[in-house]
């Protein structure tokens, strides 16, 4: 698989503070990489050192089959968590200046801003200071200047933080195109419903270290429990072996509806067979555990 971002065995101290020790990830291209953590786990750091903010004390960092450069700064775009914009200004001498940091001539810089402010209907706003817009407001802002020059990646740091429920869907949708049209997203944050809805790939650091990688479809086979959500009419008689019936206090002559927790070695349709042979089966679900569920149980096995 074709990688974007190659960190490898990255450590970075803080005076006495031990920010991230031997971290590794690798970063594929064309999808939505979900890099969580619980607050001073080390993510920030990571992502200042990929900006190039600071600076490792070991370690590497290739950027699309190049050691990180000066130059790979134009193909990177961030969002980050403390939001900052020139109050005073204009929103689109704003953008206009921004876009020429990153490297966009004015024309190709005006042309940008045209189709951002159209899909945005924020035409309005050209002439307004930084200062007359709403929190919400001026996080649109920020997200335009954040990816108006096509980067490559894109490190999203809490993106949907300030926007109610209409802008936060609107900013999902471009993100979710941004993905499609092959920029690659790094998206951190806190809420795990939005990790759960957009991410395809996702690491986790925890006390300076990485602690798990992978997609989250692997992630979530890993951390199933082998439990499923039933519910049927009649009595059962348990054969010993294909499962252990959880919450037992709930189980009644002719009905029950609660968990299972499956012997190890016992399939899915084993238990179906055996239910289906004695009882009415109303309901089976697999308990599939969410993002949030598993961001739990590998911290505090941490």
């Amino acid at each position: 698989m074709d990688t974007i971002l190659d960190i490898k065995h990255i450590v970075k101290n803080y005076a006495n503070h031990l920010a991230l020790d031997d971290v590794s990830i690798t970063v594929p291209k064309g999808l939505i990489f979900g890099l969580l953590g619980p607050n001073g786990a080390g993510k920030t750091s990571l992502i200042r050192i990929v900006n190039q903010i600071t600076a490792p004390d070991s370690g590497e960092i290739y950027f699309d089959g190049e050691k990180l450069a000066e130059k790979h700064i134009y193909q990177i775009g961030y969002l980050p968590e403390e939001r900052g914009l020139y109050k005073k200004m204009k929103v689109g001498d704003l953008l206009l200046y921004l876009a020429r940091l990153k490297g966009l001539t004015k024309t190709e810089a005006m042309d940008k801003l045209k189709e951002w402010f159209i899909r945005f209907d924020i035409k309005s706003w050209w002439e307004k200071p930084v200062e007359d817009l709403s929190k919400g407001m001026q996080q649109k802002i920020q997200f335009v200047a954040t990816v108006l020059h096509q980067p490559k990646l894109i490190i999203l740091d809490e993106p949907f933080s300030g926007f109610d429920p209409i802008n936060a869907n609107i900013i999902k949708d471009e993100i979710l195109r941004l993905r499609d049209e092959g920029s690659t997203i790094i998206f951190s944050t806190h809420r795990m419903e939005s990790v759960e809805e957009l991410c395809d790939h996702v690491a986790l650091i925890n006390k300076s270290k990485k602690v798990l990688d992978g997609s989250k479809a692997e992630l979530k086979e890993q951390f199933k429990t082998n439990s499923f959500n039933i519910e049927y009419e009649g009595k059962l008689d348990s054969k010993e072996g294909v499962f252990d019936l959880l919450n037992s206090n709930e189980l009644s002559p002719n009905h029950f509806k609660g968990n299972v927790k499956v012997s190890d070695g016992v399939s899915m349709n084993d238990l179906i067979k055996s239910l289906i042979e004695q009882v009415e089966l109303k309901a089976f679900n697999e308990n599939i555990p969410s993002m949030n569920d598993i961001f739990i149980t590998a911290v505090n096995q941490d």
